[in-house]
């Protein structure tokens, strides 16, 4: 069943934040998708494009790419890449709707199951998505399982892949996650760990990964695999030691 025909709507704004670095050869398969399911779902959708130091023609095709919608876009550009966590990060601050999504630029996710996340609205805060079978080479797949190993025991957090980028969520839980602190994928975790100890709302739904078709793969590196464990740590002991959900104590 499509958006339009479920009958799903969420009310007021609508913002979809779309991290991308050297995107160029994706955003004509992911923009207009985007475009089509937001008008399905929304009176007023923005889509906040976050240009993570690319050197192609990422935000020149973005632009090209919203036709008639132009208006309804708009670019936070950083001038190096500065990774995952501080992109999606700048995107969810300068978003500006009453609920706020969030998805990879890279076409492996696709935009009108941003529908299927919508149908939960009604009974949950925070809609993650979970990737039913990762369209990466194996060894992601293993990093990815341990990462969720970890954050599992350390954060008490026992949703299915956590890190899968594609999130839909009331205002509300950004209010009650703010300030972001990670600097890394770890984004993902810091958002359901607060979502979860506000006693908010949480909600999950299985999607189909595609492959990456154009451009370069830029997780799954050892480095950035090592700092994002790092993080793992002194995250949860920064948490612990200066957050707490309001009107409670940190822990």
């Amino acid at each position: 069943m499509s958006t339009a025909e479920s009958g799903v709507h969420l009310a007021g704004l609508v913002s979809l934040v779309i991290p991308a670095h050297n995107e160029a050869a994706n955003l004509p398969r992911v923009l207009p998708a985007a475009r089509a399911v937001l008008v399905a779902l929304a009176d007023e959708f923005e889509i906040v494009l976050v240009d993570d130091g690319s050197t192609d023609q990422t935000v020149a095709v973005a632009r090209s790419e919203m036709g008639q919608d132009g208006a309804r876009l708009r670019v936070v550009s950083h001038a190096r890449k500065s990774g995952y966590g501080i992109t999606v990060a700048d995107g969810l601050r300068a978003a500006r709707g009453q609920w706020v999504a969030f998805m990879d630029g890279d076409g492996q996710f696709d935009p009108m199951d941003l529908g299927r996340l919508a149908e939960r609205a009604a009974d949950a805060d925070l809609i993650t998505g979970w990737r039913q079978r990762r369209a990466d080479p194996w060894h992601r797949s293993v990093v990815s399982h341990t990462f969720n190993l970890l954050v599992r025991l350390l954060y008490g957090i026992s949703y299915r892949d956590v890190d899968c980028g594609f999130k839909l969520m009331r205002r509300q839980v950004l209010d009650a996650a703010s300030p972001l602190l990670a600097r890394s994928a770890l984004l993902n975790t810091e958002i359901y760990f607060k979502a979860q100890r506000s006693g908010l709302r949480v909600a999950q739904v299985g999607l189909t990964h595609h492959p990456r078709l154009a451009g370069v793969r830029s997780g799954g590196r050892l480095r950035p695999i090592l700092r994002a464990v790092g993080e793992l740590v002194r995250l949860r002991l920064e948490l612990a030691r200066s957050w707490s959900p309001k009107g409670a104590s940190p822990s």
